[in-house]
């Protein structure tokens, strides 16, 4: 079986808090999650992954500074990025598999009671996906 594939992109973000914006290409736009914690990459551990507003596709090579005074003002660099492989999704659930050269496995992001707050998880390798590069 052959899944399309599409890019992602986690920025490691110096703001007013230091977090991560992982970056789903979905829907012709960068479905945006803000990080508190580094993504896990290892199974078992699980981090707070907050919504936030869809940015522009063009914004998923995007490193640099954010001046003051506007949204996000901060110093962006691109912590990992590649490709990725949807497996599910739902209003609650988003399942891929992340090509990248730091994130490479299955993961989980799972929505929390009806709020912007989801659940973010590696569950394993991609060893079970059938890779059609």
């Amino acid at each position: 079986m052959r899944y399309p594939r599409k890019r992602f992109v986690v920025q490691e973000h110096f703001a007013s808090h230091h977090h991560y914006d992982f970056r789903l290409e979905m829907d012709g736009v960068l479905k945006s999650w803000a990080i508190p914690k580094e993504v896990p990459r290892i199974t078992k551990v699980k981090r707070l992954a907050v919504q936030v507003d869809d940015h522009d596709v063009n914004y998923i090579d995007f490193e640099g500074e954010i001046v003051e005074g506007l949204y996000g003002a901060g110093t962006v660099r691109i912590f990992d990025s590649g490709s990725y492989y949807l497996l599910e999704r739902n209003e609650d659930k988003i399942k891929v598999v992340l090509l990248g050269e730091k994130l490479e496995g299955v993961y989980e992001l799972i929505r929390l009671k009806d709020t912007r707050n989801w659940l973010i998880f590696a569950i394993g390798d991609r060893a079970h996906v059938v890779d059609s590069r």
